[in-house]
């Protein structure tokens, strides 16, 4: 499996942007999980999305929950994140991530599967 992450950049604090996330390497009838991690500098990573390949099913911890969205992508066989009301704390290199066979778990030990990251930077 193979990741490509895009759609980071600088944004202000309020703002928006999506991240996209392209995904190859799937057999079809694969049950996985793609989410998306971030990592801030001195800080542990952090699982802030992820969405089932089997029902869709989404979870968010409450850190973005009502800001945050993740949605598949049909067209790059991966998922986007809209990201809105945008805060400095959200700063961060932001991964995506699969997790084949799926544990139950959404934490890093438990992906299978990384990209390389975007940075997300919310500053004025």
């Amino acid at each position: 499996v193979q990741l490509q992450a895009s759609g980071g950049g600088l944004v202000q604090p309020g703002g928006s942007l999506r991240l996209s996330c392209a995904a190859s390497g799937f057999v079809d009838g694969d049950y996985y999980v793609i989410g998306w991690f971030r990592q801030a500098p001195g800080k542990e990573r952090e699982g802030v999305s992820c969405i089932s390949s089997y029902d869709s099913s989404t979870y968010y911890p409450d850190s973005v929950k009502g800001r945050f969205t993740i949605s598949k992508d049909s067209a790059k066989n991966g998922v986007q994140l809209r990201m809105n009301s945008l805060k400095p704390d959200d700063t961060a290199i932001y991964l995506c991530a699969v997790a084949r066979p799926w544990s139950g778990n959404f934490a890093p030990t438990s992906m299978n599967y990384w990209g390389k990251g975007t940075q997300v930077t919310v500053s004025s």
